[in-house]
């Protein structure tokens, strides 16, 4: 997980990218908004005082079930995390993006969203942009 994470990482930035299917810079803005909304993401000490999994490993498990489409024990090699765990860790995340999100990003766009997305349309040349959204 270091070679991805670390400030100074191994891989370029393209790699992340191509890995996760989006910037690094929004995958650590999502993972904070998501612990600050819910503190299973948040690493804890198990009753033995070993740490428990990281947010990364946590939220890294569920963008790549989400991602590449693939069985929860799939995870058990590339990010050392139980099958039983990735499930959890899955669904948690999946109702705290609701949860952070749901405001902003799931609703139905308003006359300003509207506005803003045909202006966009006209710059950059999106055909059909809105053909999908009833605008009446």
């Amino acid at each position: 997980m270091k070679v991805s994470f670390d400030e100074n990482c191994t891989y370029p930035p393209e790699y992340f990218h191509r890995r996760f299917r989006m910037q690094r810079k929004l995958f650590l803005r999502i993972m904070n908004d998501v612990k600050a909304y819910d503190d299973y993401f948040i690493q804890k000490r198990d009753a033995t005082g070993c740490l428990g999994l990281s947010s990364i490993q946590k939220m890294t498990t569920a963008i790549h079930i989400l991602v590449y489409d693939c069985a929860a024990d799939h995870c058990d090699e590339y990010i050392k995390i139980g099958e039983s765990t990735a499930i959890e860790a899955l669904m948690t995340f999946c109702k705290a993006v609701i949860g952070v999100y749901k405001e902003d990003y799931m609703r139905p766009p308003n006359e300003a969203d509207i506005a803003r997305l045909l202006q966009e349309r006209e710059e950059r040349g999106f055909p059909g942009i809105l053909d999908s959204i009833d605008l009446l």
